[in-house]
C-alpha cells in the first residue's frame, strides 16, 4: 500500500468513529445526556457534541482543515475522557484509554496533515 492510501484509510477510520458517535447521540441521546447530567452539566450539551462529531467526520472524509481539526479532536477526546474516569469500572476505564489513544492519533494527524492535505 502506498502511504497516501494508508493516510486516506486512516482518516476514514477516524471519521467512522466520530460519525458513529454522532449517530449514537442522534438515535438515543439519553445515555450521553445522563452522563453529562451526572457531572452537573446540562443534558442539552449532547446536541453540540453531536454536531461537532458529525462535522468532524465530514471534514475528515473530505480531508479539509486537518491541522486545526486534529487539534480540536484531540482536545475533545482528552476532555471527554474525564467522563469515563471510573476506576471501579473496567469498561469505563477502557473507554478513557481509548479516548487518549484517539487523541494521540488526532495529534499525529494534526502534525503531519500538511504532507497530503
Amino acid at each position: 500500500m502506498t502511504e497516501r492510501f494508508e493516510w486516506t484509510i486512516g482518516r476514514y477510520l477516524l471519521a467512522l468513529l466520530f460519525l458513529a458517535g454522532a449517530l449514537q447521540k442522534a438515535i438515543d441521546p439519553a445515555p450521553a445526556g445522563a452522563l453529562l447530567g451526572g457531572f452537573g452539566l446540562p443534558e442539552w450539551l449532547v446536541l453540540p457534541a453531536l454536531a461537532f462529531n458529525a462535522l468532524a467526520a465530514g471534514l475528515l472524509i473530505a480531508g479539509r482543515f486537518l491541522k486545526p481539526l486534529g487539534r480540536a479532536l484531540a482536545t475533545y477526546c482528552l476532555f471527554t475522557s474525564a467522563f469515563h474516569f471510573v476506576p471501579d469500572d473496567p469498561w469505563q476505564m477502557s473507554i478513557l484509554i481509548k479516548n487518549w489513544a484517539v487523541a494521540g492519533g488526532c495529534l499525529i494527524l494534526s502534525a503531519s496533515s500538511g504532507r497530503w492535505a
